[in-house]
């Protein structure tokens, strides 16, 4: 679903370019990878990797940092969908490693919380005995799985020339958004006074959902998943004078009104609690995301009325991102399709109205491109990976490099 927001008040542009990429857990990436491609290659005159400024949530945090250092969906696409690429190959472990040492901290506590237990029953013996065992909470995980190992991937991916994980040296802006723990304000990475932290320990920080992943410690202060507080920042770049924003936002409410089911012959409205707790809990996560986003986009409307903004979002009847296993390679692959194709389907749709949109920008919509029913994020991804062979690789670079050199004398 694709949502333009033309400028009430119509000035020069300037040609200052933003991306705003809301957070969504895997399944959020996945999104965000897939639509942006189909926007890389039908927005002719527009580098995802060369914008002025990026603003990213949770996985949204790992895909703008990503682009900001010169990987383009292609890259990303390898690395984190396909698995298939030689330089950062992607090990089943590196997002779903048990949290071994979390654990161990929780379980050295039990012997000084089971004495503080006896100490206050032996103190008030007539004590309720589910109040005294109440701090047994305290020996719950705090995260279930290791997010230390994505964190030393992702220096790996940033170290090398031409990538930094210094926000200090990058060309653009960078904002990677976490909420501080203790306090509940969120912190914007990449600012003055945050922008000494390590771009990887931000998206780490950025990224501990709780309950999956423990909160992460910077400078004496504890931080977990920013979309806690806010869903996509977008105003961070309105604020520093952006033109033209492009916003995605990867969860939204499901209508399960939209997708009814045959049972026999009799049609029936989809009921989500046959899904049981995990479908439930998604869903209204996905409510309480989706509404903070709408009130955000309202008030950008009356704030910011000299910007262009595009949101893009998934359908709300969209059944195939929202009950598929996003933890399986296959599902992964697929669900990068569908949301490429889907924004295809999309742009095309509204290329009437998009085309003068863009054209203030300097912009031209690739019809031809949106036309061509052929083409296929997964091809785009094999062919970069053959690309990326050390032998023919770079007969291949070396020919694109010819290719575009002969096409901007044209």
């Amino acid at each position: 679903m694709l949502d333009l927001q033309p400028a009430r008040k119509r000035l020069g542009s300037r040609g200052r370019f933003g991306l705003a990429l809301a957070g969504g857990g895997p399944l959020g990436a996945f999104y965000e990878v897939g639509t942006l491609h189909a926007i890389g290659e039908s927005f002719e005159g527009l580098d995802l990797t060369n914008l002025d400024m990026y603003v990213g949530v949770s996985s949204g945090a790992m895909i703008a940092a990503g682009l900001v250092n010169g990987y383009d969906t292609a890259d990303m696409g390898l690395v984190f969908i396909h698995n298939s690429s030689p330089e950062f190959p992607v090990r089943p472990g590196l997002f779903l490693r048990p949290a071994f040492r979390e654990y161990l901290r929780r379980l050295n506590a039990i012997p000084g919380l089971a004495a503080d237990i006896l100490l206050q029953y032996l103190r008030d013996p007539g004590k309720d005995w589910a109040e005294a065992i109440d701090p047994i909470g305290r020996l719950l995980p705090t995260g279930l799985c290791d997010n230390r190992p994505f964190e030393r991937f992702l220096v790996q991916m940033f170290t090398g020339p031409g990538r930094t994980n210094d926000f200090r040296q990058l060309r653009r802006s960078l904002y990677i958004i976490a909420t501080e723990l203790n306090s509940g304000y969120s912190v914007r990475f990449g600012e003055p006074g945050q922008e000494h932290v390590p771009i990887s320990q931000a998206i780490q920080a950025s990224t501990a959902l709780p309950g999956l992943y423990p909160p992460v410690e910077i400078d004496g202060h504890t931080y977990v998943d920013g979309a806690l507080m806010r869903t996509m920042n977008a105003s961070l770049l309105l604020d520093e004078g952006a033109d033209f924003v492009i916003c995605i936002n990867p969860l939204v409410a499901f209508d399960a009104s939209s997708v009814p089911r045959r049972y026999g012959d009799v049609r029936k409205d989809l009921d989500l609690t046959r899904g049981g707790l995990p479908v439930v809990l998604s869903q209204t996560f996905r409510a309480m995301i989706q509404s903070r986003m709408l009130v955000g986009m309202r008030t950008y409307k009356q704030s910011y009325p000299t910007t262009d903004v595009l949101l893009f979002e998934p359908d709300r009847g969209d059944d195939e991102l929202f009950f598929k296993n996003v933890f399986r390679y296959a599902d992964r692959k697929r669900l990068a399709e569908h949301a490429y194709q889907r924004t295809r389907r999309d742009l095309y749709a509204h290329a009437d109205k998009l085309e003068p949109l863009l054209a203030r920008h300097g912009i031209r919509l690739r019809r031809d491109l949106l036309s061509d029913r052929s083409r296929k994020f997964g091809d785009a991804v094999l062919e970069r990976g053959r690309r990326m062979q050390p032998v023919t690789g770079t007969l291949h670079r070396a020919l694109d490099r010819l290719e575009s050199a002969l096409h901007t004398r044209a």
